[in-house]
């Protein structure tokens, strides 16, 4: 007989733990408060940037591992989904004006010390303008980090949806439930809800769950051609540009220590419509299609965190803060593989130091 689950929230996370379990040959279930196309997740406003390379500069150790194993994960699975996935692996690039050059010379130095090596190329203004015409002459030096790339972060929810569909999960779209409604229904209970499950993560002992606001906007700029994600360093708003396919970038992101889910703010839209314009003057024609908001699920310790308890047969997910796309296939294949274990009783599987805390 097969083995049942039921997983709570069917963001990314959700999803794709959901499409790998049934793929192990468990009965799935989704139940999830927002729509089929994922609108009330976080991964919905998100750039999908894999940026393992640049996030080491403020990630901890544990995320940037988790970044590099995921970062060749995400090709293996976009092969196997039933729809189309943007996937771009043309690294991105670090760019600065004139007067912002110790900024970059700080990164440089950062980046280092993350790695352990230098995984960055210089571009002088030659290759610029070879590589990234449209930025030719706006900046004399770029910094290029080979091993990233991005992905089309609606795609991706979309396909997972119909990759449920075609394993024969049974989701359940705009049904919002709590664990305790589902205890004894189910053989495990998977937590995904991210930042919704806040009052139950923070009711037991360990780490604390938090939101901190993003804001994020999505423009359409047909004159505008950019080859890879790029990433302006600024003292006051750094910022990335993420190309997505029919002239649409998405441009973020704000970082505010917030739990408001209010709309966007004038101040934010200012500091990253100023940012973006100061990377090329025709994104002051671009058609503003979005401003968008969302609340990323932070733990104290700003690490992912998958626990479990076995008297309660539930494992938890939460806390990939702003890395949700960059670190997901890891910490989702690790939860996977923890269930399977805690199901027949195996010993528990190898992971990262920190990932996996039992509880009770």
């Amino acid at each position: 007989m097969k083995k049942t689950i039921a997983v709570i929230g069917g963001g990314l996370v959700g999803r794709l733990c959901a499409w790998q379990l049934a793929g192990a040959g468990w009965r799935v279930s989704v139940f999830d408060q927002g729509d089929r196309e994922g609108r009330q997740a976080a991964a919905y406003i998100a750039a999908a940037m894999l940026a393992p390379l640049a996030e080491a500069i403020d990630a901890t150790p544990l995320v940037t591992a988790l970044g590099r194993q995921s970062v060749a994960r995400w090709q293996r699975l976009i092969e196997q989904l039933p729809e189309p996935v943007f996937l771009q692996q043309a690294g991105s690039l670090v760019v600065w004006h004139a007067q912002d050059k110790p900024l970059a010379r700080q990164f440089e130095q950062q980046l280092k010390r993350a790695w352990g090596s230098d995984p960055a190329q210089l571009w002088q203004a030659e290759q610029l303008a070879e590589r990234e015409p449209q930025l030719a002459g706006r900046f004399q030096t770029g910094i290029y980090l080979r091993c990233e790339g991005q992905l089309e972060n609606r795609q991706v929810l979309s396909a997972l949806a119909a990759a449920l569909e075609q394993a024969g999960v049974d989701c359940r779209w705009q049904s919002e439930v709590a664990p305790q409604q589902l205890a004894g229904q189910f053989d495990w209970l998977l937590d995904c809800r991210g930042f919704g499950a806040q009052a139950d993560w923070n009711g037991a002992a360990g780490s604390r769950l938090r939101g901190v606001r993003g804001e994020v906007v999505r423009v359409f700029a047909p004159e505008v051609n950019l080859n890879r994600p790029v990433r302006l360093l600024h003292p006051r708003y750094p910022l990335y540009i993420a190309p997505k396919p029919n002239h649409q970038f998405v441009i973020g992101a704000t970082q505010l220590e917030s739990e408001s889910s209010a709309p966007a703010s004038v101040r934010s839209g200012l500091e990253l419509f100023s940012a973006l314009y100061a990377v090329h003057p025709a994104f002051g024609e671009a058609q503003v299609l979005e401003l968008s908001s969302g609340l990323r699920p932070t733990l104290n310790h700003h690490n992912p965190e998958i626990r479990f308890n076995r008297q309660s047969r539930m494992v938890e997910v939460n806390g990939l803060f702003r890395h949700g796309f960059m670190i997901s296939p890891a910490v989702c294949e690790t939860a996977v593989q923890l269930l399977q274990a805690l199901a027949d009783d195996a010993p528990l599987p190898q992971a990262e130091e920190g990932l996996i805390r039992e509880q009770g």
